[in-house]
């Protein structure tokens, strides 16, 4: 007999089927033995009159994987509209053990309660609750990569073991590789924009690894970034535009796809822009906005402080309708030596994508020509003859379009999405700068 799925079970009323699944839950009502079993598409409930088989399941305990074969009945009070009755039990694995806790109740994501929703990560994931938080980032992830190929952009694969750091800087993690130095991908920067050169357009998604000391609800230690890259760009509006429409494209299809397991988070309420344009201020406009609202004074100018784009995110929802809005044009001294800049106002083409108070995408243009480039790295301090720049230079060397592109925080656009607290809340098994399991 073919295996039945819990949501494949109200078709076959009045049949016979067999399922198999996780011991989900045990309620002894008198008479009425109820057990709920689940599988990958959901759980079943089932009626055990008979003492033989209730027997069965004598001290076994929440995980126990079973096998159940019986008549399936309509019953609109069970999960579904149907239950199986009539049933026979056979235990694949028992499981007699207690857990550390209760799959089946709710798990707290207090922040009091985060170090042992992570410390029972194995377990937690169980829960049907939970398990809507990674099924909507599996498909935010499905989305991104369906509006990147609807673009012409070709996936890729880079190395996460680099020669050198991508930005430079000490926020890396070094290791020894075979007694070389080698450290771990911040980004794959160098390689998305080596590969302009071949196919124009470009993505990945994939970890990068930060050694930051931040200790914050923002901030992990290993992350999901997409990265995207695109050549032969008029300017950088070009790549601000592509960014907008594809997260814009990405929002509205995981709320329609997701509408119910969203509202059960009581996720916020998408607001977007009818045209799909987002809005874009200037560093010095929002620092100016928010200091005229709030008179708070801002003395370091080169970035948005986390309460500016709280409060600017907060405006643009407001007053133009949107949980999205870029901040554009920062100081020529935020600038990375891989950025273009506009030398007569003293601005970088850089854009941050802020939604719902959180930056999540940075996007610049980038400098390709290669003279500019040696020029900016050595003003950086950097290495020119570094073996990790060696192939990277050598690709603006024999030709790079003006291109421009950026790197998009995963994690953070699902917590931000469901309306988590924690960006580490989005991650099944975060990293953090205390956390190294499970």
């Amino acid at each position: 007999m073919a295996r039945t799925l819990s949501r494949e079970l109200v078709s076959k009323i009045g049949q016979t089927v067999e399922m198999s699944g996780w011991l989900h839950k045990k309620r002894l009502l008198g008479g009425l033995n109820f057990i709920t079993i689940r599988d990958r598409s959901g759980i079943t409930q089932t009626l055990i009159d008979d003492k033989e088989e209730l027997e069965k399941l004598r001290g076994l305990q929440i995980g126990t994987v079973l096998t159940l074969t019986g008549m399936v009945i309509a019953d609109d009070r069970a999960p579904g509209g149907a239950e199986l009755h009539e049933v026979k039990v056979t235990v694949d694995v028992p499981v007699t053990d207690e857990p550390p806790i209760e799959v089946d109740k709710p798990i707290s994501h207090k922040s009091e309660h985060l170090e042992n929703l992570f410390d029972n990560r194995v377990l937690n994931i169980r829960n049907l609750q939970e398990q809507k938080i990674f099924k909507i980032r599996a498909d935010l992830t499905y989305y991104i990569r369906e509006f990147l190929r609807s673009n012409e952009f070709i996936e890729m694969d880079t190395p996460k073991l680099l020669a050198g750091a991508t930005e430079g800087g000490s926020e890396v993690f070094k290791l020894d590789y075979f007694s070389q130095s080698a450290t771990l991908a911040q980004s794959p920067q160098f390689y998305k924009q080596i590969m302009v050169g071949a196919f124009e357009r470009v993505f990945e998604i994939g970890h990068s690894y930060r050694a930051e000391p931040s200790a914050t609800t923002r901030h992990l230690t290993e992350l999901t970034m997409l990265d995207i890259e695109m050549g032969f760009v008029k300017d950088h509006d070009e790549v601000l535009d592509m960014v907008g429409a594809m997260t814009h494209y990405v929002l509205k299809r995981v709320y329609e796809e997701h509408a119910a397991d969203l509202k059960s988070f009581n996720a916020p309420e998408l607001v977007l822009s009818a045209d799909g344009k987002v809005p874009r201020f200037t560093i010095a406009q929002i620092h100016e906005m928010y200091t005229k609202d709030t008179k708070i004074e801002i003395t370091d100018l080169k970035d948005l402080t986390p309460d500016e784009e709280r409060w600017i995110s907060s405006y643009a929802r407001k007053n133009l309708g949107t949980d999205l809005v870029f901040a554009v044009r920062f100081p020529i001294t935020a600038a990375k030596f891989y950025h273009k800049v506009d030398v007569e106002d003293g601005t970088v083409l850089w854009g941050d994508l802020l939604f719902r108070g959180l930056e999540i995408s940075t996007a610049p243009l980038r400098e390709n020509n290669y003279e500019k480039m040696i020029e900016q790295m050595t003003a950086a301090g950097l290495d020119v003859e570094h073996p990790g720049f060696k192939y990277y230079l050598q690709a603006f060397k024999y030709g790079l379009p003006r291109h421009g592109g950026c790197g998009f925080g995963v994690d953070r656009l699902v917590q931000k999405t469901i309306g988590l607290a924690n960006v580490k809340e989005a991650c099944l098994f975060p990293r953090d700068i205390n956390r190294l399991t499970p």
